[in-house]
């Protein structure tokens, strides 16, 4: 298969890994967060114990020693947006935030729509209730600040 078809396909496999991807630093960054552990080692037991095989290995690597590495400034971004200190929020949320502020702050590559709609996808997975809308919330305001200029929508 070539052409455009072909094309098509790839990106979308690349959509779906990255998704995993998310998923699994998500659940890697709240073990972070409960248990203060190394991220090393985290990463570690990651690729020991889980099937990434639908995941872009690289992609959970970068979000989970980039995230924390670069949580500072990502909490001063989302302080901004959010209505209560940020150590208030749920530890999932406040993941799904951090990987949201990330991708927004540090991968221009990732269209504005589509790291809001994976942190509203994963809010609806792992999170409480309602917290897409409040996850959601908060991205889009971030977001407009972040890539105001550049085309955020």
């Amino acid at each position: 298969m070539s052409g455009p078809d072909h094309a098509a396909q790839a990106r979308g496999a690349a959509h779906r890994a990255r998704s995993w991807s998310r998923r699994f630093a998500l659940q890697a960054l709240y073990q972070w967060q409960l248990t203060a552990q190394d991220v090393g080692v985290i990463d570690a037991q990651f690729i020991a114990d889980q099937d990434l095989s639908k995941a872009d290995v690289g992609y959970f690597q970068e979000l989970l020693h980039q995230i924390p590495a670069r949580c500072q400034a990502l909490d001063t971004a989302l302080a901004t947006c959010v209505d209560r200190p940020l150590a208030q929020l749920d530890p999932v949320e406040r993941a799904i935030l951090w990987i949201g502020a990330y991708e927004l702050a540090y991968r221009a590559e990732v269209p504005y729509r589509v790291v809001i709609n994976e942190a509203i996808e994963l809010a609806k997975r792992f999170g409480a209730e309602q917290s897409h809308r409040f996850v959601n919330g908060v991205l889009d305001r971030l977001g407009k600040r972040l890539r105001e200029g550049a085309g955020a929508r």
